[in-house]
C-alpha cells in the first residue's frame, strides 16, 4: 500500500481523518509538482490540470503545436508516480488491433501450437495518444470503450486495463490536412481539454540550459498507483455545497442555445451545448482542486478555475461564430462573466428574467 493510501483507512464518515488526509495530500501534491518541474520547464497550468484529470479519474486532450513538451510531460508523470507508460503514434493506416492487441499463434517447446493474446500499447497506466486526429474514425473508436469503461474487448473476451488508467491525447491545431476531427461523442469522453501555450523567452532559455548539457535531469518517484487511487477516493469525500453545485449546473445550462438559461448574445454562436458530463467534470475537478489546496470543501472559485478546460471542447460553434472569429474560449469566458454566482442575484435578468 502507498504511503498516502494508508491515510484513508479510517471510516468514510470520520471528518477529522478526511481533513488530515487533505493536508497530507496537499503536501504530496506540492512535492509532486516540484519534482515534475525539475524536468518540465514552465507550463505550470498544464501540469496542474493534467494532475487534476489524473486524480479525478478522467482523461486529457492536449492541443498545441509540436515541440512543446507534451510527450515529456507524460513520461515525467509516469516516472514520478512509478506507473507504466505507453505511446501510440496515430497515423492513417493505424488499425484497432494496433491499439488493443491481437491474438497470435505461439508454438511451445513440444511443437504444439496455441493462440495467445498479445497486449497492445493501451495496456499501460499512462497512455499518450499522439496526434489522435490523424487516425481513421475506426481506430479512434477503439479508444472509446477503454476511456469510458477501463476495459477493451480484444481476442475472445473483455479485458480490464490496469488501474489507474489515464489517456493523454494530443492534436495539432495548425496542420489539419488529411486529419479526422474527433466526433462529439469521443470529445465528451475527455474530462479536460488543455491548451498548451508556446514558451516565453525565459522558459526557452531554461530549456536550452537543461537539454544541451551531457546529463539531463530526471524526475524521481514521489507517489505510486495506490496513492493515485487513494486520492480519487478522497476527492469523492470532499464536500460541495448545494450553491456551488448549482453554479456548476447553471454554467452548463448557459451553453445550451435553446434553453431558458442561454445568454441572448450567444444564442447565434452556439450550435450545441455541453452535456451532463460537463457538470460532472466541473464538480469532480473542483473537488480535486480543493484537495490540492488542502481544503475539505470545493468552492465556486474551484469551479471557475477549471471551467475553461472542462467546457471548451463541449461547446460546438455555429458558422457565424467561425466567421466572426469567436472561439470556444470566448464563449466560455462570456458565460463566466455573465452567469451570476448567486442564483438570486439581480443579474439573473441575463436569463430572460427567469431565476435559474
Amino acid at each position: 500500500m502507498g504511503e498516502l493510501a494508508r491515510v484513508l483507512d479510517a471510516p468514510a464518515g470520520d471528518v477529522e481523518s478526511v481533513i488530515a488526509a487533505c493536508e497530507r495530500f496537499r503536501t504530496a501534491f506540492a512535492r509532486l509538482r516540484d519534482e515534475i518541474g525539475k524536468v518540465v520547464v514552465g507550463q505550470e497550468a498544464v501540469v496542474e490540470e493534467t494532475l487534476v484529470a489524473l486524480f479525478a479519474g478522467g482523461h486529457v486532450l492536449l492541443e498545441g503545436v509540436p515541440g512543446l513538451g507534451k510527450t515529456l510531460l507524460v513520461r515525467t508523470l509516469a516516472d514520478t508516480l512509478g506507473l507504466d507508460f505507453g505511446r501510440i503514434q496515430f497515423t492513417p493506416d493505424l488499425m484497432p488491433a494496433d491499439i488493443t492487441g491481437t491474438m497470435v499463434v505461439v508454438e511451445d517447446q513440444h511443437g504444439g501450437r496455441d493462440f495467445r493474446f498479445r497486449e497492445g500499447p493501451i495496456f499501460a497506466n499512462l497512455l499518450l495518444a499522439d496526434e489522435i486526429n490523424r487516425a481513421s474514425p475506426r481506430s479512434q473508436s477503439a479508444m472509446l470503450e477503454a476511456m469510458q469503461e477501463g476495459s477493451v474487448y480484444a481476442g475472445d473476451r473483455t479485458r480490464s486495463l490496469p488501474r489507474p488508467f489515464l489517456v493523454m491525447a494530443t492534436q495539432n491545431p495548425v496542420e489539419q490536412e488529411g486529419t479526422h476531427p474527433l466526433p462529439e461523442a469521443q470529445l465528451d469522453r475527455f474530462l479536460l481539454k488543455i491548451t498548451v501555450p508556446a514558451v516565453v523567452r525565459r522558459e526557452l532559455a531554461e530549456i536550452l540550459r537543461r537539454t544541451t548539457v551531457p546529463r539531463s535531469a530526471r524526475a524521481g518517484m514521489m507517489l505510486d498507483g495506490e496513492d493515485v487511487l487513494a486520492a480519487r477516493t478522497l476527492a469523492r469525500r470532499i464536500l460541495i455545497a448545494p450553491t456551488v453545485q448549482d453554479y456548476a449546473v447553471r454554467l452548463v445550462l448557459a451553453t445550451h442555445p435553446d434553453g431558458e438559461h442561454a445568454l441572448p448574445e450567444q444564442r447565434h454562436y452556439i450550435r450545441y451545448g455541453a452535456s451532463p458530463r460537463a457538470a460532472q467534470a466541473l464538480v469532480s475537478a473542483a473537488r480535486v482542486l480543493a484537495v490540492m489546496d488542502g481544503r475539505y470543501a470545493a468552492s465556486v472559485a474551484d469551479v471557475r478555475r477549471i471551467a475553461p478546460s472542462a467546457l471548451r471542447h463541449r461547446v460546438l460553434r455555429t458558422f457565424e461564430a467561425e466567421a466572426d472569429a469567436v472561439d470556444a474560449d470566448d464563449l466560455v469566458a462570456g458565460i463566466l462573466d455573465r452567469v451570476p454566482v448567486d442564483a438570486d442575484h439581480p443579474s439573473t435578468a441575463a436569463f430572460g428574467g427567469r431565476t435559474p
